[in-house]
């Protein structure tokens, strides 16, 4: 039974493709459905992926993909496959089927393995091609905003959009990303007891501005928080965004699928 209190909500960041889902992928997605989903985009991890993913639209509009390279990948790929990967990405998007660029972005842990300048490259050419393909992007940003900031400065974004994608930022960055042209979205710590900053940082994003993701299989929300996470679980999101903006779920809920159909208009009816 649907949860009519959410409405028609968009998953904007879910790893559906990835090996914990590959017992029951199908129950995963009737579940999702069930409570209400009408859409979930799935970003790419890295270039393994783009091929299948780009198949999974045309099994079921209501799902949609983005490619790119995660930054926690870059370790994982030699540095000089860097380049023919990112030609191959422009010649699949250049195809058509890919809603969005990405995942892509900065790691701060993953720069052991991949140094920040190599991942600022990478970040660089994946904003190019959303600008030359005219889709929005899709960035990771974990310990590592003063550089990501610094790149904003310099750098033009998609005019279609960019999105900082499961928020980390604490409230007291919002407003430079929000100058900067960004969308924010948040996921299941919003719904955490303990979780003070990703509140205040949802409270002070702009109502236009404002998304929901799961980032399922990780980021569970409460009460299901430790488990794998699953489209379905957004519900829960929603609600504790409810709670921190002290707003009816309706309200909500309406608000953030209706920001994802204008960022990502394939989910439009």
């Amino acid at each position: 039974m649907s949860d009519t209190r959410t409405g028609r909500l968009i998953d904007t960041h879910c790893h559906l493709d990835v090996p914990r889902f590959d017992a029951d992928r199908d129950a995963v997605l009737d579940r999702a459905w069930a409570v209400g989903l009408e859409g979930i985009l799935v970003p790419a991890i890295g270039p393994d992926a783009w091929d299948a993913l780009l198949r999974l639209p045309l099994g079921d509009r209501r799902i949609q993909v983005a490619l790119g390279i995660h930054p926690q990948l870059l370790p994982e790929l030699p540095e000089a496959e860097d380049g023919p990967a990112l030609e191959r990405l422009d010649a699949l998007l250049e195809r058509g089927g890919a809603v969005a660029v990405g995942e892509c972005g900065l790691d701060g842990p993953s720069a052991a393995g991949a140094p920040m300048e190599r991942q600022v490259r990478v970040l660089d050419a994946h904003a190019r091609l959303a600008r030359k393909h005219c889709l929005p992007l899709l960035v990771h940003c974990q310990r590592a905003h003063p550089v990501l900031e610094e790149w904003l400065t310099r750098t033009a974004p998609p005019e279609a959009g960019l999105v900082l994608h499961s928020y980390s930022g604490g409230p007291g960055r919002v407003a430079a990303y929000v100058s900067r042209g960004c969308h924010l979205s948040f996921a299941g710590p919003v719904s955490w007891p303990e979780a003070r900053r990703p509140v205040e940082a949802l409270r002070v994003t702009p109502r236009e501005r404002l998304l929901v993701e799961t980032d399922a299989p990780d980021q569970a929300p409460a009460p299901h928080r430790g488990g794998r996470n699953e489209p379905a679980f957004l519900v829960q999101v929603v609600e504790a965004a409810a709670a921190a903006l002290r707003e009816p779920v309706e309200d909500t809920g309406a608000l953030v699928a209706e920001n994802a159909r204008r960022l990502f208009p394939a989910f439009r009816r």
